[in-house]
């Protein structure tokens, strides 16, 4: 069908034009323009929302052994189950440089060798006949075997993981599966581009020898052996260096007697004595680790946090929630949805127990917005210390830090475990219940005081991991520029890398 030629579109629409000419000739004037109305507030935000109550989380019975062991009870008659954990001093951090991956050997192998009385593939069928675990684990500060059983397995379940804590075997067919299992995460620990830079970030903050950065080698794993595994089993598991908490459905006057008679009768050894670790902020450095098959980068701006003892813990709990602390937050808000510069970005001014936590901030971008990237990244963790935040900032963090922290520990068995790590690193046991008021006092004041006491761009490294041929305008736009080295030493000779 032709197209009808603009003269005749305009011959057709003549008498409609004309008729809405004539219409508006004839029609009234319209009233003079007034103020808009202000819109109607929308229904939810007229929903009340009541205060906080009080935090008064339920206390766990807390009983301490002439031999020095701690002992914490929580009843919870919800479920018919009971579940308990042995915690105990000395983790990775005090590994020999030499045997690192010490640890997580032992924590595989404890298990999985079983004791002088049930291998751990029969210990594996009886347990699973009964719905019931028992697990041990090796930790950064400590070691742990947990259980889980039926409340009437307890006993049975009990004994066993008992067995397993004070009589293990070690056997040589397990250490040996478990060496290939830690072999074989060496061997793809450069596939990963963020797992990369995660990893050079933790040295960077700490210090490549710092043994909270240390990192497993074939030469390292190879070293250990099952002397090694019995002796630190035996300079570890003494009274005086564990903590065992048992929650669940029982009578804590009954639990108490069984775990005496269990535990009271062992001698009292060597009080275990953790590294004494030092740390030093890294330098203002730009490094580079190449990885050529890949078209994106991720970047990770690194220094040292904090500890949770500090006083400023919780002024930078609300400053860490204002940058960071989700899609609402500064460093989202600007870096990816107003500047289209990272598919994800993301931060935190952590806190550990004992050491500083570490202050990051990580995005992921494409390769040419890596610079631009990076530029708005740092230009954020500068606005804290400069622009304090507005009233509704303020509000919006704090509501979100408690709220956050009421759901942690919304049970009794959340509050047992929170309250085993607070004796287990020295801290007092209201610690908890500070916590809700301390948050409640933040002012934006301290907010901008604390991030100019502790957050300085002159202390912060850049670590980033792409493809360098494609990353322009090129990285020394940001500074001179190190290269990493990620490849990874062979194993020792005749021994095949898994």
């Amino acid at each position: 069908m032709n197209k009808p030629s603009t003269m005749r579109l305009a011959v057709a629409l003549f008498p409609t034009l004309l008729a809405t000419i004539s219409v508006a000739q004839t029609a009234p004037a319209a009233p003079p323009a007034t103020t808009k109305p202000a819109a109607a507030t929308p229904p939810w935000k007229k929903i009340p929302i009541p205060p906080l109550h009080a935090f008064k989380p339920v206390q766990p019975k807390r009983i301490e052994l002439a031999n020095g062991l701690v002992i914490f009870l929580q009843e919870d008659h919800e479920l018919p189950f009971i579940n308990g954990s042995i915690l105990i001093r000395g983790g990775s951090r005090d590994e020999p440089d030499a045997k690192i991956g010490l640890v997580s050997l032992y924590g595989e192998t404890w298990r999985t060798s079983g004791t002088a009385t049930i291998d751990g593939d029969k210990l594996d069928d009886k347990l699973e006949a009964k719905a019931a675990s028992i697990e041990t684990s090796g930790g950064t500060a400590s070691t742990s075997v947990n259980w889980s059983s039926l409340k009437g397995d307890f006993d049975t379940v009990f004994a066993q993981t008992l067995d397993l804590l004070l009589h293990p075997i070690f056997k040589a067919e397990k250490l040996q599966l478990a060496k290939g299992q830690v072999e074989t995460s060496i061997s793809r620990r450069n596939d990963d581009p963020s797992g990369i830079a995660t990893r050079e970030a933790i040295k960077l903050a700490y210090g490549p020898h710092n043994p909270y950065a240390h990192q497993v080698e074939y030469a390292t794993v190879e070293s250990v052996t099952l002397d090694d595994l019995k002796a630190w089993h035996d300079k570890t598991v003494v009274p005086n260096n564990i903590i065992v908490a048992v929650s669940g459905d029982f009578d804590s006057a009954t639990m108490e007697a069984k775990l005496r008679a269990a535990f009271e009768s062992l001698p009292r050894g060597e009080k275990f004595e953790s590294v004494k670790a030092t740390f030093t902020d890294p330098k203002q450095t730009v490094n580079f680790v190449e990885k050529s098959d890949v078209n994106q980068s991720n970047v990770l701006i690194v220094g040292l946090g904090t500890e949770r003892s500090n006083p400023d813990y919780y002024a930078l709990s609300v400053m860490n929630e204002i940058f960071s602390g989700g899609f609402g937050s500064r460093v989202v808000q600007n870096v990816r949805t107003k500047l289209g510069l990272a598919y994800s970005v993301s931060g935190s001014f952590s806190a550990s127990y004992d050491h500083p936590g570490i202050f990051y901030v990580i995005a992921a971008t494409k390769s040419a917005s890596t610079v631009a990237a990076t530029q708005a990244m740092l230009a954020e963790v500068g606005r804290l210390k400069t622009e304090p935040p507005t009233p509704a900032e303020l509000s919006k963090a704090k509501d979100q830090v408690l709220n956050s922290f009421i759901f942690h520990y919304d049970s009794p068995d959340k509050t047992l475990n929170e309250q085993v790590v607070l004796a287990f690193y020295g801290y007092p046991a209201d610690t908890l219940e500070k916590y809700k008021a301390g948050i409640e006092k933040v002012t934006a004041a301290d907010v901008t005081r604390v991030a100019n006491k502790y957050i300085d761009v002159s202390k912060l490294a850049i670590i980033v991991v792409g493809n360098e041929a494609q990353i322009t305008p090129k990285l020394d736009t940001l500074g001179k520029v190190t290269n990493i080295d990620v490849s990874i030493p062979p194993p020792p000779k005749g021994k095949p890398a898994e």
